[in-house]
């Protein structure tokens, strides 16, 4: 697969992923505050992406499956502190420092889902898929 098709389906999964992790917060939320919401919620993103990029993305690669498993959960530990950092900096901080109050930690939890993509990207390319 060329490198351009595997971006685009990579963010097509990805997009799907993210979706879940979005979704998935709002309904934490309901029982549990913001920051563990977030944490759980990055969880259910994460499940769906790494059964997405395996089918669709990046097949199952050359190495033994716990290998991916490790690579894929490292490079995650990694997105998670991104994702947790930019919502609880964004949600709890800069937006109502700002004044903004049309739906602040939602739109703060949107940014973080999206702010360790290219992160990401390279990592399972690299490490966890090959």
């Amino acid at each position: 697969m060329k490198t351009g098709e595997q971006v685009l389906r990579f963010l097509a999964s990805g997009g799907v992923a993210a979706g879940v992790n979005w979704l998935s917060r709002i309904g934490f939320s309901q029982w549990l505050d913001y920051s563990s919401a977030v944490l759980l919620a990055y969880g259910c993103g994460m499940l769906t992406a790494y059964l997405l990029f395996r089918a669709f993305v990046f097949g199952a690669g050359q190495q033994p499956l716990a290998h991916s498993v490790a690579y894929y959960t490292g490079i995650n530990a990694l997105g998670l502190a991104i994702t947790w950092g930019v919502s609880m900096g964004l949600g709890l901080h800069l937006f109502p420092w700002l004044g903004m109050d049309f739906y602040p930690l939602a739109t703060a939890h949107a940014i973080g889902v999206a702010a360790p993509t290219v992160t990401s990207y390279l990592g399972h390319r690299y490490l966890t898929f090959r």
